[in-house]
């Protein structure tokens, strides 16, 4: 790795500290910083993990506005280097910000499309797949398409008890106790 990747990758990691320690402005300057080496550099994959951090941020800081054209930036750069894995996770995280803002009809093709990735690619973890159906789900139920949700959130809970995730399984086992109830 070249040293301005090192360089890149370091500030990465000191965001990504500061996220977690909540100084979102440290953050938001490393991750700039990081990114300005990123382009300068040409180091697509470190851009889009850069891109995606400062949407991060941007979404922690409830401005879905301001992380929008981050993502949808690391989306089109993923298109570019052709990882699926990676683009399915950016693409639904990009859904994630239109479902926020309440814009679903931009939402739902952005799940489709990670789903149809993950379930292509037999590298995909339950867990990724899970965490792509679970807005699907989501969306479907409050569009009253209840059999729909049903059959995403079965799925998505069963892919919880596979990956091991307990929140995901009660959620999942919560949500269809009250579909069940409504249909």
């Amino acid at each position: 790795m070249d040293e301005s990747k090192v360089i890149a990758v370091n500030l990465m990691k000191a965001a990504n500290r500061a996220r977690l320690e909540e100084r979102p402005a440290d953050a938001l300057r490393d991750y700039a910083e990081a990114l300005a080496i990123c382009g300068q550099s040409g180091a697509k994959r470190e851009m889009i993990k850069t891109l995606k951090g400062l949407g991060q941020i941007e979404r922690d800081l409830d401005r879905g506005d301001a992380a929008l054209p981050l993502y949808e930036e690391a989306v089109a750069i993923c298109r570019e280097e052709g990882d699926p894995l990676l683009l399915a996770h950016t693409v639904r995280h990009l859904g994630d910000i239109h479902q926020d803002a309440r814009r679903t009809e931009l939402a739902e093709p952005c799940y489709i499309e990670a789903i149809v990735i993950y379930r292509s690619d037999d590298h995909t973890k339950p867990l990724d797949l899970a965490n792509a159906i679970r807005p699907l789900a989501i969306l479907k139920d409050e569009a009253g398409e209840i059999e729909e949700a049903i059959r995403l959130w079965a799925e998505a809970r069963d892919l919880y008890a596979a990956a091991n995730v307990r929140e995901g399984v009660a959620e999942g086992s919560r949500r269809l106790a009250r579909l069940a109830a409504r249909s």
